[in-house]
């Protein structure tokens, strides 16, 4: 992101896709919240070392690079996203000071902030408690992404030979230390969103995405004649 971005987000304020916090030693404990809110709704920017009033605090030169790897990892860890999104932070020098710049895009999932869904208002994160809110968050999702399709009838033996562990490892050999090559198969399936169950309707079953990626053309032409 370049200076004069930086300074028009600052000049701008928070509102419903920009958060601002202060983060000069470590993580902040709402950070996540304010990630599965954006994940939730339109997406946003979150900027790390800078107050609400959009004073430019900086984050410590020393902690900027342990901050960055935490944010990375701590994001693509399920216990506390889920289903988990990996985030790519980008450390700014803006007059003088080190900031920490996030960008979320809008998920085609509903996502979780540790087992609490949040969604994002003008007003900030807030907690969806009511389940006819958080059903409608799915059904919004729903009508917009529809790789998210499920297809409760749609098995491994619909997919090409090989496809997956071929897929694993050439996340392993790019991406060797990515969290995703210590999981199972179906947690693999899980956590990148090929495999979902659907809260509002309870079913359960790869996705449309899964069967785009994976699936034989037989399979494929069958859902997408």
């Amino acid at each position: 992101m370049k200076i004069e971005e930086i300074k028009k987000l600052i000049i701008k304020g928070e509102g419903i896709s920009l958060e601002f916090k202060e983060a000069r030693e470590s993580l902040p404990e709402s950070f996540f919240e304010t990630v599965c809110a954006f994940l939730n709704r339109n997406g946003g920017s979150i900027l790390l070392g800078v107050s609400d009033s959009g004073k430019c605090i900086g984050v410590s030169p020393g902690r900027v690079e342990t901050i960055c790897k935490q944010l990375a990892d701590i994001s693509n860890n399920p216990s506390k996203i889920t289903p988990a999104f990996l985030l790519h932070p980008e450390i700014i020098d803006y007059r003088g000071q080190k900031l920490i710049s996030v960008l979320v895009p809008a998920s085609s999932q509903v996502h979780r902030c540790n087992g609490k869904v949040f969604d994002r208002s003008v007003d900030g994160d807030f907690e969806v408690k009511a389940d006819e809110a958080i059903k409608n968050i799915y059904l919004r999702k729903s009508s917009l992404y529809t790789e998210t399709t499920i297809y409760p009838y749609l098995h491994e033996s619909d997919f090409v030979d090989g496809i997956v562990d071929k897929v694993r490892k050439l996340i392993q050999i790019n991406r060797p230390n990515h969290p995703w090559n210590m999981l199972s198969r179906q947690d693999f399936f899980s956590v990148s969103g090929l495999y979902r169950t659907d809260a509002a309707t309870g079913k359960s079953g790869f996705t449309l995405a899964a069967l785009l990626l994976f699936g034989k053309e037989e399979a494929i032409q069958s859902a997408l004649p």
